[in-house]
């Protein structure tokens, strides 16, 4: 009876220890869930892109950009406990419209005339990175444009552009911004930008020569150093106030309906030095930009560009564009890079569909 009775045991606890080793097994065997990490666009930090369409650095239209990115010009990074949303551009490759410059930029869907304007926009950004390269002695080398206005109609031109600018080797740079003339008669290639500092320089400071700088601006911001601005145009009257942390705010006006540069008399010395000198000489029409639709632009729009300075002093820079190579020019610093972390826009109910400007441009 012991005989028979020792293998059944054996069985019993040979079968028991399978049981065993099969659960262990089977704990093992479970998949543990990892965590799908969420991203998060441009729309989810700024949530007011049903305003805007989106140009990219390769002359694209993205349309309305909610829930959309583009690894190479638009994107979001979170720094500490913010997330801010990136705009960056090349200094050459494919541009939108009859422009010299890439962009990767907002542009209003609606615009708005002057007169009757009750129209506002408001950010909060900092600039990360403006060209490597360029000649120091063309005014709009190692600058970025990161707000504007601008026409939609007649030669669209652009009553605002707000510019930040730092030289290579400095730590801080300037902010100024831009009023251009809306050029009385059929002849637009004499128009010209008038500039006022914000902290820093104005425009017309330059260096000597290709690679020689001006001095150091005392009341600087430097790259990664964040500041706000708001534009307000209501009446014809545009109002613009600038601020940032440790700085004199500082505020502006400008009649965009009654101009001030009707005869060559009125030209500003600034403009006799710069523009002048290049046949950029008009006159602007009495009514400056009234009758014409504008709208805003908010993003960075690349100042530096590839072209030779021979072409136009003030405008062409002469860039590293690596013939148009984008990774390679991100790569060794030859693009422009703007972060906004706030935007907010006010629009009147006199603004109109502003797809024409679109269908002409894109």
């Amino acid at each position: 009876m012991n005989k028979k009775h020792i293998p059944s045991v054996s069985t019993l606890i040979l079968f028991s220890c399978c049981l065993i080793l099969n659960s262990c097994k089977n704990e093992v065997k479970e998949p543990v869930e990892k965590e799908v990490e969420k991203t998060v666009y441009a729309s989810d930090v700024i949530p007011f892109f049903d305003d805007w369409k989106l140009i990219l650095g390769d002359g694209s239209n993205a349309g309305i950009a909610n829930n959309f990115e583009n690894k190479d010009f638009f994107y979001t990074v979170n720094e500490g406990n913010s997330d801010w949303v990136v705009f960056k551009t090349p200094n050459g490759g494919d541009t939108h419209g009859t422009s010299n410059n890439t962009r990767t930029e907002l542009a209003q869907t609606k615009k708005w005339y002057p007169k009757t304007a009750n129209d506002e926009l408001t950010a909060t950004l900092k600039v990360m990175n403006v060209s490597a390269t360029g000649d120091a002695s063309v005014a709009a080398s190692h600058s970025v444009v990161v707000g504007q206005i601008h026409s939609a109609d007649a030669f669209e031109n652009e009553p605002l552009k707000i510019f930040y600018k730092k030289f290579p080797g400095h730590t801080k740079g300037s902010v100024f911004w831009h009023y251009e003339i809306n050029t009385a008669g059929d002849d637009n290639s004499k128009r010209w930008d008038y500039s006022s500092a914000v902290w820093g320089n104005d425009f017309s400071v330059v260096g000597d020569s290709v690679n020689t700088y001006p001095e150091e601006p005392k009341d600087g911001i430097a790259l990664g150093e964040a500041f706000s601005y708001e534009v307000k145009v209501k009446n014809g009257i545009m109002t613009l106030n600038f601020s940032s942390e440790g700085h004199e705010t500082k505020t502006f006006t400008k009649n965009l309906i009654e101009s001030e540069y009707t005869t060559t008399e009125a030209i500003p010395e600034q403009t006799q030095k710069l523009f002048v000198p290049i046949g950029q000489d008009g006159v602007e029409r009495k009514s400056a930009y009234a009758g014409e639709g504008c709208f805003f632009k908010l993003g960075a729009y690349n100042q530096t560009n590839g072209k030779s300075p021979e072409v136009n002093r003030n405008w062409c820079s002469g860039a590293e564009t690596h013939n148009g190579d984008i990774q390679k020019q991100y790569a060794d610093g030859n693009y422009a890079e703007v972060w906004f972390k706030k935007g907010s826009i006010s629009i009147s109910e006199d603004a109109v569909s502003n797809e024409g400007y679109f269908t002409k441009n894109d």
